[in-house]
């Protein structure tokens, strides 16, 4: 006959390492999210900050083609 306590205590050990991983994920993805909203902060910059570069060189362009 099976140790019916034996099976529960090693169901609950595993369920705890399970819950512990789990744990553990949710905090490296919360990580994640918080990267990605820096990333993305980032990324909006950088596009804003090169149209303003490539409006400086229109301004040029069109400076140069009057001074022809």
């Amino acid at each position: 006959m099976p140790d019916v306590d034996a099976d529960n205590e090693l169901l609950a050990r595993e369920l705890d390492s399970v819950g512990s991983k789990i744990t553990a994920l949710d905090a490296r993805v919360t990580e994640i999210e918080a990267v990605v909203k820096r990333l993305e902060a980032t990324a909006l910059a950088t596009a804003r900050g090169l149209e303003e570069v490539s409006s400086h060189w229109d301004a040029v362009y069109r400076a140069m083609r009057r001074a022809e």
